[in-house]
């Protein structure tokens, strides 16, 4: 691994680039930098390879520092000096690392296996039609600006401010609707009727205003054919509605032309237009749901 590449890999990775006469790496350094090499040989391309070490950097830097909080309510005592309390650091820090590096790990591999299977269940829609797919209506709603305010606020504000997006989901959704998973900022709403997921997405939309503890929400609504395995929902129905909740305004719900028609007299639409999306090649519209106007005695 040439120097260059080494500290462009460092830098992503949101850390400190030492002088190279500096003698401050160590052999898990060295099997890193093996790593790199083989990552390089394999193909991949290296910008493509920093971005993801870009994403990884910050997303290790937030669970650093939660992991910093925790442990700081465990070590920290009053009377304690700081030999004191560097000692319980390092006490802690020597239990927790094992148990961190294996629990990244898992969590790792279940999101991973997540991303095959989402994988695998697109191309088998492309290759041979549906497969075990089943007419679904999907939501998405994620918290405006998460990830800036990620840079300005402590972790522990950031974290409450998850969870209280995780608990408002949980007043809000009613079966037939379920809410599926919360993902860090966003959740994900299923049913199999159009118009009870968006009632459900303009309901949390709404909610989300009304709180003083969060930012405003965001949600996109697809409807089409969708597999379920182990409890989550995939294919293309899911990347729609991930993708229209990025086109939304804040405080709306961006909803597909097939959620529209399923849904068209429920609700109040306006035409949103047609909106070009990541990973689809053409253009589709994209319409906003409203509740109906209260009709006149």
């Amino acid at each position: 691994m040439d120097l260059e590449l080494f500290e462009a890999s460092r830098r992503a990775l949101g850390l400190a680039v030492p002088d190279p006469d500096e003698r401050v790496f160590g052999d898990e350094d060295l099997e890193a930098a093996r790593i790199g090499v083989t990552t390089r040989k394999a193909g991949f391309d290296v910008d493509q390879v920093l971005e993801a070490n870009r994403v990884l950097g910050r997303g290790m830097a937030r669970y650093a520092d939660a992991l910093r909080t925790l442990a700081t309510e465990l070590v920290l005592e009053p009377g304690a000096d700081e030999r004191e309390v560097g000692r319980r650091f390092a006490a802690v820090a020597e239990e927790m690392l094992p148990l961190a590096g294996q629990w990244l790990q898992h969590v790792f591999r279940l999101h991973f296996r997540q991303m095959l299977q989402h994988e695998a269940v697109t191309q088998e829609e492309r290759m041979s039609g549906r497969g075990d797919a089943r007419p679904q209506a999907v939501a998405f709603a994620d918290l405006v600006g998460f990830t800036e305010l990620g840079e300005t606020v402590p972790v522990e504000e950031l974290s409450g401010i998850a969870a209280r997006l995780s608990q408002l989901a949980g007043e809000v959704v009613e079966p037939p609707v379920r809410l599926v998973k919360v993902i860090g900022d966003a959740v994900m709403l299923v049913g199999a009727q159009p118009r009870e997921v968006v009632a459900s997405a303009l309901t949390l939309v709404e909610r989300a205003e009304g709180d003083d503890g969060l930012p405003s929400l965001r949600a996109g609504v697809a409807y089409g054919p969708a597999v379920n395995r182990a409890g989550d929902w995939f294919g293309s129905t899911v990347n729609l509605a991930s993708r229209h909740t990025a086109r939304a305004r804040p405080g709306s719900v961006l909803a597909t032309e097939d959620v529209h028609d399923a849904a068209a007299e429920a609700f109040a639409w306006s035409f949103a237009g047609e909106k070009r999306l990541r990973g689809i090649a053409s253009p589709v519209k994209a319409y906003r749901p409203r509740r109906p106007e209260p009709q006149a005695a």
